[in-house]
């Protein structure tokens, strides 16, 4: 899809090596597992704790200029969805294109509905302006 993942925990990469090896989820991932043990990363991004010494849990969107476009940051037991995660993606993208459209919340892929230049008089309209 044109982008980098990397994930970064504050694991040694020994743990994530026994998690690639064992786990059997991680077993198709072709991504880098970045270790941050310091925190130096995750303190970076706002999301070290320092009374575990642990990061909760961040997914961010960071465009190739290193302008961060979208951030969800969940608590330690809260997993991530991928799909969310991609239709995130995905509307950045298209949003870099067109810049007078705002992707809602149902948006999913191109050719769905968007909001073209919204603003005031779209306010407590949405609703309708989606069914057009």
């Amino acid at each position: 899809m044109g982008c980098d993942i990397v994930t970064v925990s504050t694991d040694t990469q020994f743990v994530h090596l026994a998690w690639k090896k064992s786990e059997k989820e991680l077993a198709n991932v072709r991504y880098p597992m970045a270790a941050d043990p310091t925190g130096t990363v995750s303190r970076m991004f706002g999301v070290y704790d320092d009374a575990t010494g642990l990061a909760l849990r961040g997914v961010f969107i960071v465009n190739p200029e290193g302008t961060l476009l979208n951030a969800e940051i969940n608590f330690y037991n809260l997993g991530r969805n991928i799909d969310e995660l991609l239709r995130k993606f995905k509307a950045n993208i298209y949003m870099s294109r067109k810049t007078n459209e705002v992707c809602p919340s149902k948006w999913k892929d191109e050719g769905d509905k968007t909001l073209v230049n919204p603003g005031a008089k779209m306010v407590g309209k949405v609703h309708e302006a989606l069914q057009v």
